[in-house]
């Protein structure tokens, strides 16, 4: 990759890496495959919920493409016994967005932290990661050098690596149906598959919680994520060759690191630049955030996004021809995705943020219309919004537990009976 691109690549990436000076320098020799080498040996389990007392299983799935992918159930609240810990809870699935592990819901502390407090709350907990993530990088036949690894936008995300995400929990729960919870690209994710109606999908899961929820991005107001969609980043990149989007390679890194020293650029202000501002974020989440963040993704997944900002529709990958359309679509243009679709009885609980500039206010609004298109009963549709809130208070900030995480379970007992 030239310099020039891979400055054009860090632009993006400060947002995502926030403050990445402060982050470890990458493992010898930089690639995404050396380090998931060593996150394999100091997985989710051992790093985040084994030190706070929690029992943790890792878990494989192999989805109907061929990805392997890694989960982490957590069974049990802290001081269960193990015959506690077992049979009879509800389960509930936690997605992450992009660029982000399962990390994302283990951030804070116990009290702080979604994936501690469901299962503190008695819910047997099964933590998704999805393909390219460093836990989630094997495939039956593929490398992930492979450019083929990489051919993949959020539409794979929801149709295949979903469902096979929720299928061993919900049989190791005896088919209990399983609540989801989504951040950012993990609720386009949901809507996406529910909205096709995959009754793989809607016959696991008996409710869905959307935090700073994705669907249209029309409106959206980062002016980096703008910035680089309407000067088509990631088309360029990928016309490059580049198959993997990686923020984490070790020129880039270099150049964020040598960026982040010049006088009066505060990196960590660059991160609210690109989600909104913050209100509360601490220190100590921030440092895991570091330790662990951004993840790799498709170059692909990019484009499929920026087409939604260009385009301001929720449809399928576009491949900007007819031809290429009409091979995988059977029509000249993409499919859209019809929300309006998802099953009437299916429970929604929306949690959407003031300050947000990805998940945008006008973007939610239109979300919320176009899901109250299908009859609801009252209690199947609560949007909560929560003014001070920008994209990252939803996973990492201190409050989150009272503020979002208790409404949320009580949206679930309310749907448990």
């Amino acid at each position: 990759m030239s310099g020039g691109s891979r400055v054009i690549v860090v632009v993006v990436c400060l947002a995502v890496v926030a403050a990445a000076a402060a982050r470890p320098a990458p493992i010898a020799g930089g690639t995404s495959s050396s380090r998931a080498a060593a996150a394999a040996a100091n997985g989710t389990c051992q790093s985040r919920a084994a030190p706070f007392g929690y029992a943790c299983e890792e878990h494989t799935v192999t989805t109907e493409d061929g990805y392997i992918l890694s989960l982490q159930r957590i069974p049990s609240g802290r001081g269960e016994t193990t015959a506690t810990a077992a049979g009879g809870k509800v389960p509930v699935l936690l997605q992450h967005g992009l660029m982000m592990d399962g990390v994302t819901w283990l951030m804070n502390s116990p009290d702080e932290s979604l994936g501690y407090i469901l299962a503190d709350n008695g819910y047997d907990v099964w933590i998704a990661n999805t393909r390219g993530t460093v836990y989630s990088r094997r495939h039956i036949s593929l490398a992930s050098t492979d450019s083929a690894y990489w051919n993949w936008s959020w539409d794979e995300l929801a149709s295949n690596d979903l469902p096979a995400g929720g299928k061993d929990g919900y049989s190791q729960a005896g088919q209990q149906k399983m609540h989801y919870v989504g951040h950012s690209l993990g609720t386009l994710i949901a809507l996406a598959a529910l909205s096709e109606q995959q009754q793989e999908v809607v016959g696991m899961l008996r409710s869905a919680g959307l935090l700073s929820p994705i669907a249209f991005l029309g409106n959206l107001s980062s002016p980096l994520a703008r910035a680089a969609a309407d000067v088509f980043l990631a088309e360029a990149l990928y016309w490059l060759g580049l198959s993997e989007f990686d923020p984490t390679e070790e020129s880039v890194h270099s150049l964020v690191t040598d960026i982040c020293k010049q006088p009066g650029i505060d990196c960590y202000n660059l991160m609210s630049a690109f989600t909104g501002d913050n209100c509360c974020l601490d220190n100590s989440s921030v440092q895991v955030f570091l330790a662990h963040e951004p993840q790799a993704t498709a170059t692909k997944n990019m484009i499929h996004l920026a087409q939604m900002i260009r385009g301001g529709r929720l449809a399928k990958y576009d491949y900007g021809d007819t031809g290429g359309n009409m091979a995988h679509y059977g029509q000249a243009t993409p499919p859209a995705y019809d929300v309006a679709a998802i099953p009437s009885g299916f429970p929604l609980f929306l949690s959407s943020g003031g300050r947000d500039s990805l998940s945008d206010a006008q973007d939610v609004r239109r979300l919320l219309r176009a899901l109250a298109q299908s009859p609801r009963d009252g209690d199947e549709l609560t949007a909560q919004f929560v003014a001070d809130y920008a994209h990252a208070d939803f996973v990492m900030a201190r409050d989150a537990g009272e503020r979002v995480y208790a409404p949320l379970m009580a949206f679930f007992k309310l749907h448990e009976k």
